[in-house]
C-alpha cells in the first residue's frame, strides 16, 4: 500500500505531496514548490526512488525546485500543457510578487485519466487552464491532491491568468464532489479537509 507524506515547501508555503510504494521503493513528488534540498533530503530519508514529478498547474509557487530536483534525478516533470503559457511567463509571476527568478523546467505532457505512481489525473480547468487534481489510494484510504482548485472552506481564484469562475466550479461538481465523502483533500495550500466536509459545507461551492 502506498504511503503519503506532505508538508509546505517555498516562500507561499506551498503542500508538497510524497506518493510511494514501500515495497518497490517507488513513488512521485507532487508540486515541488520550493526548497529542492529539503525535498530531496525526505525522500533520501523515506528511502525511494522518484519516477515523476508531477505538477497541478504552472504558477510559479508550485514549480519553483522542479528544475533543481530533474536535473539531480533526472526524472519527467509532468505538466498539463494548457498551462505551458505560465512556464514562459515564469519571470512576470515572480516580478508580480517580488520573488528571485526561478529556473523554467523541461516538462512533458499531462492528461486526463493518466496514472503517475499510483496517482490517476483529473483535468480541471478553472484556477488555471490546465490545472489537475490527483485521486489516489494511500495506507488511510482515498486521497486527493487537489492543487489550487479546492481548499478547506474555500477553492482556487480566477481572476489570475487564463483563470474561469465558471469553469472552476465545473470542475469541482462534475470531477471533485463525485468523490467519496471520506476522500482525503490535501489542497496546494493549507490544512487538509475531506470531499464530504467541503461539499456540505464550502461557502463557494456545495454539492
Amino acid at each position: 500500500m502506498h504511503k503519503l507524506e506532505s508538508f509546505p515547501v517555498g516562500p507561499l508555503g506551498c503542500n508538497c505531496s510524497l506518493l510511494w510504494d514501500p515495497q518497490s521503493a517507488r513513488g512521485v513528488v507532487v508540486d515541488p514548490g520550493g526548497e529542492g534540498a529539503r525535498i530531496a533530503l525526505r525522500v533520501k530519508e523515506l528511502g525511494f526512488q522518484v519516477v515523476a514529478l508531477l505538477h497541478t498547474h504552472a504558477h510559479f509557487d508550485h514549480v519553483g525546485a522542479t528544475k533543481e530536483l530533474q536535473d539531480l534525478w533526472q526524472c519527467p516533470a509532468l505538466l498539463h500543457p494548457a498551462d505551458l503559457f505560465l512556464l514562459d511567463a515564469l519571470d512576470m509571476q515572480t516580478g508580480i510578487f517580488g520573488m528571485d527568478a526561478i529556473p523554467r523546467p523541461d516538462t512533458a505532457p499531462l492528461a486526463e485519466g493518466e496514472v503517475h505512481g499510483g496517482l490517476a489525473t483529473l483535468h480541471t480547468p478553472g484556477h488555471t487552464p490546465g490545472s489537475c487534481c490527483f485521486r489516489g489510494e494511500f495506507e488511510r484510504g482515498g486521497v486527493l491532491l487537489a492543487g489550487d482548485t479546492l481548499f478547506q472552506g474555500g477553492v482556487g481564484r480566477t481572476d489570475l491568468w487564463g483563470g474561469s469562475w465558471d469553469h472552476l466550479e465545473q470542475s469541482i461538481q462534475r470531477d471533485l464532489y463525485t468523490l467519496p465523502d471520506a476522500t482525503l483533500v490535501i489542497p496546494g495550500h493549507g490544512p487538509a479537509t475531506t470531499i464530504g466536509a467541503e461539499a456540505a459545507g464550502n461557502p463557494y461551492v456545495r454539492r
